[in-house]
């Protein structure tokens, strides 16, 4: 049995997760981006407490099957743009609906329907929290991280960089304080 979480975006979250299975005594095998896979049944009183513990948390159970579908759609894009040293090297749209065994269509509608915002705006807004974290570990220049992240040039990336944050990116790595979001808040 699989349970899933909203808002479970990073390790950390992963650790607190399965921080409260424990607590609860709830035996799980595997704890992934947003979804916990669970040894039997959990009693109505282990699931009211584990949404409790979650919600403290800022963590939220679901039941949902959209809700759940646009979560697995959320946590594949932070997984693949901020977890994974290469992105996929076919389209988006493909790896998405291939990966969720899902028409595409379908999981970009439900997405703009649920989220106010399309599945290529949620990528570009991760991709450029990316760019930042690259710029700012000062390891990469702007040639190799539009490489990485998978722009067909520099100017590309810049462009969408300066349409999403206002800035140049190198003008953004000037910056004393360097806004970042957290992948929650993307």
């Amino acid at each position: 049995m699989k349970v899933f979480i909203r808002y479970m975006v990073s390790a950390r979250c992963k650790m607190i997760v399965q921080t409260i299975f424990l607590k609860i005594g709830v035996p799980f095998k595997i704890v992934n981006l947003g979804e916990v896979e669970v040894f039997g049944v959990i009693s109505a009183e282990q699931r009211e407490e584990l949404r409790t513990d979650l919600l403290k948390l800022g963590l939220e159970l679901m039941d949902d099957k959209k809700h759940v579908l646009i979560e697995k759609v959320k946590n594949l894009i932070v997984e693949m743009v901020h977890y994974t040293d290469e992105l996929p090297r076919v389209k988006n749209s493909d790896y998405i609906s291939a990966k969720l065994q899902h028409d595409y269509t379908y999981l970009a509608n439900l997405f703009s329907q649920t989220e106010g915002t399309t599945i290529e705006k949620f990528i570009i807004a991760h991709k450029i929290e990316r760019a930042k974290e690259l710029l700012l570990y000062d390891e990469l220049n702007l040639t190799q991280i539009s490489y990485k992240l998978h722009y067909s040039s520099v100017a590309h990336l810049s462009s969408q960089f300066k349409k999403v944050t206002g800035f140049t990116p190198t003008y953004y790595k000037q910056l004393k304080q360097n806004g970042r979001n957290t992948l929650e808040n993307v």
